[in-house]
C-alpha cells in the first residue's frame, strides 16, 4: 500500500515538473545523484528506509512518519489549489482560440471574393485600353498642339498685358510675365513675327524700370517696397553695383537726420544755442509744434540713437544682405564688391555715431546720475552686440566698450577730483572752526580738537565708501560690458583701486606735506590744525588704510595683488606725514613761545632795570601757553612715557646752584681760575641736549620738544645782552618761576633744570655786578607774583 501511494507521489511529481519546467537537481542545488534526498530526483525510498530502520531509535521513527504524513498532505493540498486557480485560465484560452479560428475562417472567405474582383477589374480595365488605343496619340498631339497655341497667344498678348499692370502698377506681375517670355523672345527673335513683339516689350520694360526706379528713389517708399523695387529690378537684369550706391544712398537720407539730431542734442546739452530744425512742410506733424528745444538725458540720449540710428543702421544692414547678398546668384565678385561698399558704407555712419556718443557721454563726467549713465552704457552695449550677427567681420561691440571704458575712466576722475575738493573742504571747515572766538567764561575752547579729528576723520571715510559704493554700478551683475575681462580689469584694478584709492590716500599725504613747507605768515597754517592732520595720517597708517584697501579690494573682486600698490607703502607714507607734521607743529608752537621770550629779552633795558618785585607777565604769558598746548595735545594724544621725578621738582630753586657755584667759582677777587673756563668744563661732562630732534607720538614727547625751542632761544638772547645787578636778579626770578612749572610738562625734569641753569650761569658771566638774590626772597616772589 505503502508503495502504490509513493508512486502516486512519483507520477504527480512528474506531471508537475513537466508543466513547469522545473529542474530537480538544480532545484535542490545538487552536483550528483542522491538516492537519501527525498527532493531530488534519484531517491530511493528503500535505501532511505533502511537508513532509518538502522540510525533510528522506534520513538523517532514514528514521529518521523507523522512528519512525512503531514507534508503529504500539504503537497495534496497545494496541488489542488493549483489545479483549481488555472482551470479558469484553461478555459479562457479555449474559447479564446475557438473563436480566432471562427473570425480566420471569415477572412479566408473575404480574401477569396477580393480576388475574383480584382480579376474582374483587371479584365475591364484591359478591354478600356484596348478600346482606346488608336485614340491617344491623337489626343495626345491635339494638347500639344493647344499648349503651343496657348503659349503662342500669350506672346501675342504680352505688351498690352505689360501696359496693363503698369497701369495697376502691378509691377511685380509685369516683371513675372516679362522674364517667362524673354527667353522665348530672345531665341526666335529672328522671325519677324517674334522681333516685332521683342521691341515692343523693350520699350515696355523700359518704362517698367524707370517707374521702379522712381518708386526707389521716393522718400516715403518703405523698405518692404525698396526690397521689392531692388528685386524687380534685378530681374530685369539691372546693374547690381549701380543699384547698391543707389540703395545705400537713399537709405543714408533718413540715416543722417538721426545723425544731425545727435549732434544738435550734443551742443545743445554742451551749452550751445542750437535752432530746432525745419521739417520739410511735406513731412510736418501737429506735434512738431510742441517739441521742446530742450537736451535730452543722457539715457533718452541713447535710446534715441539704439531706436533711431542704430534700428535704422540695422534696417539698412538685412535689407540689403535680403536683396544683393543672399539672392545665391553665384556670382563671387559681385558678393564681394556689394558687401565691401556695405561694410565701408556702415563704417563710415558707425564712426560718426561714436563720436557723437563719445562727446555726449564726456558731458556726463561732472554731471548726470551713475545708475542713468551705466544703463544708458549697458543699453548701448547690448545693442551694438546684436548688431555684430548681422554684419561679418566687424565687431562694433569692441569699440562700444572703449567709450564705456572711457565713460567710466572720467567718472573715476570726476570722483577722485571731487574727494580731493571734499578733502579741501574738509580743511576748510576745521580751519573756520579754529577760528571761531571762544565763549566767554568758558575755560575750553567751543570746539574740541578731538571733535574736530572724529568728524574731519568719519567725514573722509564716509566719503570714500560713497563713491566706492557708486563705483558698483559699473560691475553690477545685470550690466553685460562689466562681464567682459577688456573692460573689468583695467576699470576694477587701474581705475579705482590704484587711480582713485590709493592716488587719494597720497594725494591727502601729498596736502599735509605742503602745510609743512608753507612758509610765511600768510602761508602758514594753525598750530592745531597741523596737530589735527598728524592725527589723521596716524589714524590713517594704523586702521584706516588697511580698511580702505580691502574695502575696495572685496567690493571690486581684486585678488591678485602682486603688482599693485601694497600696504606697508602706504602705511609708511602716511608714518613719514604724520612725523613731518608733528615736527613742524613742534616748530611752529616753539617758536611763537620763543618770540615772546626773545622780545622780552631784547626790548628791556637790563643794565638800568629796577629791583624785582614781581615775575615778568611774559613769563606767566610763555606759562599759559604751554599748559594751553599741553590740554590742546593731550586731546589727541597719550601722555606718554616720563623719567621718574624727585619728590621735591616743585621746590627746587637755581639759587642754590648759583650760591653754591658762587662760593666756588664766581668770587672774582680771590680766584683766579677762569669762571668761562670752568663752566665750558663742567659742560664737557654733562650730557648734550639735542634741541631739534624727531618727536615721538606722544604728549610729553611734543611739550619737551616746544620746550626745549623755547628756553634754548631765552639762552641764546640772554648771551646777546649785558646785565646789572638787578637785571640777573630779575632773571633768576624768572627762571624759578618757569622752573615751578615747566618741569611739569616734560620727559626728564632735568633737562629743564639744565637750561635754566644754563640761562642763569650765561647771565652771570654778562652781569657786570653778579650779585645774585637770596632763594628764600626768590621764592617769596614766584609764590606772589
Amino acid at each position: 500500500m505503502a508503495e502504490d501511494d509513493d508512486a502516486a507521489m512519483r507520477r504527480k511529481h512528474g506531471m508537475l515538473k513537466m508543466y513547469y519546467g522545473i529542474d530537480d537537481d538544480k532545484s535542490a542545488g545538487e552536483n550528483s545523484p542522491d538516492p537519501l534526498n527525498i527532493n531530488g530526483a534519484h531517491f530511493r525510498p528503500e535505501t532511505y528506509l533502511g537508513k532509518l530502520l538502522k540510525e533510528k531509535p522506534l520513538a523517532e521513527l514514528m514521529d518521523q512518519e507523522t512528519e512525512i504524513l503531514k507534508q503529504i498532505k500539504s503537497l495534496d493540498s497545494d496541488m489542488q489549489t493549483l489545479v483549481y486557480e488555472n482551470y479558469n485560465k484553461f478555459i479562457s484560452a479555449t474559447d479564446t482560440i475557438r473563436k480566432m479560428k471562427n473570425d480566420f475562417k471569415k477572412m479566408e472567405d473575404e480574401m477569396d471574393h477580393l480576388a475574383t474582383n480584382m480579376e474582374s477589374i483587371t479584365e475591364f480595365s484591359g478591354k478600356i485600353s484596348g478600346t482606346l488605343q488608336d485614340r491617344r496619340e491623337q489626343i495626345t498631339k491635339l494638347s500639344g498642339v493647344h499648349m503651343l497655341l496657348k503659349k503662342l497667344q500669350f506672346l501675342f498678348e504680352l505688351p498690352a498685358r505689360l501696359k496693363k499692370c503698369i497701369e495697376m502698377e502691378a509691377y511685380s506681375q509685369a516683371v513675372r510675365y516679362y522674364t517667362k517670355a524673354r527667353k522665348v523672345l530672345h531665341q526666335y527673335q529672328h522671325m519677324p513675327s517674334f522681333h516685332g513683339i521683342q521691341q515692343d516689350c523693350n520699350i515696355i520694360v523700359k518704362d517698367l524700370s524707370q517707374n521702379l526706379r522712381d518708386q526707389f528713389r521716393n522718400k516715403e517708399s518703405s523698405p518692404k517696397q525698396l526690397a521689392e523695387c531692388v528685386d524687380l529690378l534685378l530681374q530685369l537684369n539691372e546693374p547690381a553695383e549701380e543699384l547698391c550706391e543707389e540703395f545705400l544712398s537713399h537709405a543714408r537720407q533718413k540715416i543722417d537726420e538721426d545723425l544731425a539730431e545727435l549732434d544738435r542734442q550734443v551742443r545743445l546739452q554742451s551749452g550751445e544755442d542750437v535752432p530746432k530744425p525745419e521739417p520739410h512742410p511735406e513731412d510736418r506733424r501737429p506735434s512738431d509744434a510742441y517739441m521742446p528745444n530742450a537736451p535730452m538725458d543722457v539715457l533718452e540720449f541713447v535710446d534715441f540713437g539704439c531706436n533711431g540710428f542704430l534700428s535704422n543702421v540695422c534696417l539698412v544692414i538685412a535689407s540689403y544682405n535680403d536683396m544683393f547678398l543672399n539672392r545665391n546668384q553665384g556670382d563671387d565678385n559681385i558678393d564681394g564688391i556689394a558687401l565691401k561698399k556695405l561694410v565701408n558704407f556702415v563704417n563710415e555712419l558707425m564712426e560718426q555715431y561714436f563720436n557723437y556718443v563719445m562727446r555726449r557721454v564726456q558731458l556726463e563726467r561732472e554731471t548726470g546720475d551713475n545708475t542713468i549713465l551705466v544703463r544708458a552704457l549697458d543699453r548701448f552695449h547690448r545693442r551694438l552686440q546684436a548688431m555684430n550677427k548681422l554684419l561679418p567681420d566687424t565687431d562694433f561691440s569692441r569699440a562700444g566698450t572703449d567709450i564705456v571704458s572711457r565713460a567710466s575712466r572720467d567718472r573715476v576722475n570726476h570722483y577722485y577730483e571731487s574727494l580731493k575738493q571734499h578733502f579741501a573742504d574738509c580743511l576748510t571747515d576745521v580751519r573756520q572752526s579754529l577760528a571761531a572766538p571762544r565763549l566767554v567764561g568758558k575755560q575750553e575752547d567751543s570746539t574740541k580738537l578731538s571733535d574736530l579729528l572724529a568728524l574731519a576723520h568719519s567725514s573722509v571715510l564716509d566719503q570714500m565708501k560713497s563713491v566706492l559704493a557708486n563705483l558698483q554700478a559699473f560691475i553690477a551683475s545685470d550690466i553685460t560690458f562689466a562681464m567682459k575681462p577688456y573692460f573689468r580689469g583695467p576699470f576694477c584694478v587701474q581705475d579705482v583701486r590704484e587711480g582713485l584709492a590709493v592716488a587719494y590716500m597720497k594725494h591727502i599725504c601729498d596736502v599735509c606735506n605742503e602745510f609743512c613747507e608753507q612758509t610765511g605768515e600768510k602761508g602758514s597754517a594753525p598750530p592745531a590744525l597741523l596737530l589735527i592732520l598728524s592725527r589723521i595720517c596716524i589714524d590713517f597708517e594704523n586702521s584706516t588704510v588697511n580698511y580702505l584697501l580691502t574695502l575696495t579690494d572685496e567690493q571690486f573682486m581684486i585678488t591678485d595683488r602682486s603688482q599693485l600698490t601694497q600696504l606697508t607703502e602706504l602705511t609708511d607714507i602716511f608714518k613719514d606725514t604724520a612725523q613731518k607734521l608733528l615736527n613742524h607743529y613742534v616748530k611752529v608752537q616753539g617758536l611763537a613761545c620763543s618770540q615772546m621770550l626773545r622780545k622780552s629779552v631784547e626790548t628791556r633795558d637790563w643794565l638800568n632795570t629796577i629791583e624785582p618785585r614781581n615775575v615778568r607777565a611774559v613769563m606767566k604769558r610763555v606759562v599759559e601757553d604751554i599748559t594751553a598746548i599741553d590740554t590742546q595735545v593731550g586731546q589727541l594724544y597719550e601722555e606718554g612715557v616720563r623719567k621718574e621725578r624727585s619728590s621735591d621738582s616743585s621746590r627746587r630753586t637755581f639759587s642754590y646752584h648759583s650760591a653754591a657755584k658762587q662760593q666756588k667759582n664766581w668770587n672774582f677777587a680771590s680766584s683766579s681760575i677762569d669762571n668761562s673756563l670752568m663752566s665750558n668744563i663742567q659742560k664737557l661732562f654733562s650730557e648734550k641736549i639735542e634741541i631739534f630732534t624727531a618727536v615721538e607720538f606722544s604728549k610729553v614727547s611734543v611739550l619737551t620738544g616746544i620746550i626745549k625751542i623755547s628756553l634754548k632761544t631765552f639762552l641764546e638772547c640772554v648771551r646777546l645782552r649785558t646785565f646789572g645787578k638787578y637785571g640777573l636778579q630779575q632773571i633768576q626770578v624768572d627762571t624759578h618761576y618757569l622752573q615751578l612749572y615747566l618741569w611739569r610738562f616734560v620727559s626728564d625734569e632735568n633737562l629743564v633744570h639744565v637750561l635754566l641753569d644754563e640761562i642763569v650761569s650765561s647771565t652771570i658771566h654778562r652781569c657786570i655786578d653778579p650779585q645774585t638774590m637770596e632763594p628764600s626772597v626768590v621764592e617769596l616772589i614766584c609764590e606772589r607774583g
